[in-house]
Order: structure tokens, then C-alpha cells, then sequence
């Protein structure tokens, strides 16, 4: 199922011009490879969303080779930090490559291994913390989330309309789906999060950590 209207999504595209030449780079890899990518619509909602609250601080959960931070990165600014995570170290050097062309890789902390694992490891607070992990793990994500950002601070998550596989008559019940339609109840009713979702792309989840 399309979540947004095929001609409505290329209508959006047509009016959307980016002179970063890196990102089209990323934009033809991950065509050729059928690698899932945010696409530049929802990278620029990412890079909008850390900007309208300032981020300084964005931990990514799930990086691949580096799209969604490119977004983050120009969004924080000089001096600021977008830590990636990702388990394949091929993925690290093609992220390294692409974002040192793009003059944003002083900005990034690259981690090789499972993101849930760096996260506690790393530990910190942070402005946004942004999840496009494995669709199995995302329900052990909020409580993670939750405890290491600020008041105010968002927790970005991507595909959680599932190409409408989330639907209870979509006749999908493997154990991804079942994972984000668990993951989309909880997050929906945590008292600490004020959750939307967004229908746009795949679905956008943009929870906001409430105050103590």
C-alpha cells in the first residue's frame, strides 16, 4: 500500500530542489542497491524538526550509510554532534566518504555495532534521538529513548505505517510487523511522550519527551 498517493508524492519531489551534490549520490546508491532510505522528503522534515528545537545532540538508531545524518548534520551546525550507528563497517565507510564530501564529517561519531548496545554504552541526553532499526526491536526503543532525552527533545522514528502492513486486515503477521504495531500502541500511550504520527512516506512516529 502507498501511504501517500504516488502522484501527490511526485508532486511533492518536483517542488523540492537540493543543490547538495552528495546527496544525490546517496540518492542513485541507494536506488541501485534497493537500500531503504529515508528520502529527501522526510530528510528534510528531520532537518526542519532539529532545527525548529535547536539540536545540538542527535543520536541516530540505525544509520546505514549516512543519509538520515546528512540531514542531522546540517541541522546541528558547527560544533554540533550526530552520532551514527550501524552493524556493517562497510556502511561506516561509505558514510564517511560521502559526508566528508559533503564537509559534515567533523560533526559525526560513527559506531560500529548494535545501536541499542552503543546508546547504553554512550549513554548522555540528547536533543533528538532518531530509530530506523531492525522493525523487530523497535518496542525496546521507547523506555532507551526516553531515558536519555531532554525535556523537549525528540524521539524520530521511520516506517511505522509499514506499507500498511500495520492493519490488522493486511493479513501480515510476521514477527516485524507485530513488532511495530506493539511498538506504535505503546508509544501512543507512554505518559512521557506526546506522539504523533505522520503520514508521510512510510510513517513518521515524532514523539515529544515531556517534562518531568
Amino acid at each position: 500500500m502507498d501511504i501517500v498517493h504516488p502522484r501527490i508524492e511526485a508532486y511533492l519531489r518536483a517542488l523540492v530542489e537540493d543543490d547538495e551534490p552528495v546527496l544525490w549520490e546517496m540518492e542513485r546508491q541507494a536506488s541501485e542497491l534497493q537500500f531503504p532510505v529515508v528520502g529527501l522528503l522526510v530528510g528534510r522534515m528531520l532537518y526542519q524538526l532539529a532545527s525548529l528545537i535547536g539540536a545540538r545532540r542527535v543520536f541516530e538508531l540505525g544509520s546505514g550509510f549516512g543519509y538520515s545524518a546528512l540531514f542531522f548534520a546540517k541541522a546541528v551546525g558547527p560544533g554540533g554532534l550526530v552520532v551514527c550507528t550501524d552493524r556493517s563497517e562497510r556502511n561506516r565507510q561509505q558514510a564517511e566518504g560521502f559526508l566528508r564530501r559533503a564537509g559534515l564529517w567533523d560533526r559525526i561519531e560513527f559506531h560500529v555495532g548494535d545501536a541499542l548496545a552503543v546508546l547504553r554504552q554512550v549513554g548522555g541526553t540528547w536533543d533528538v534521538i532518531f530509530n530506523d532499526i531492525d522493525k523487530e526491536d523497535y518496542p525496546a526503543t521507547i523506555e532507551l529513548a526516553y531515558r536519555h532525552l531532554r525535556p523537549g527533545g525528540l524521539f524520530i522514528t521511520d516506517n511505522v505505517l509499514w506499507a500498511g502492513r500495520v492493519l490488522d486486515d493486511s493479513g501480515d503477521d510476521s514477527p516485524a510487523t507485530r513488532a511495530i504495531r506493539a511498538f506504535n500502541r505503546q508509544l501512543l500511550v507512554h505518559p512521557g511522550f506526546y506522539t504523533v504520527i505522520y503520514p508521510l512516506r512510510d510513517g513518521v512516529a515524532v514523539a515529544v519527551r515531556r517534562p518531568e
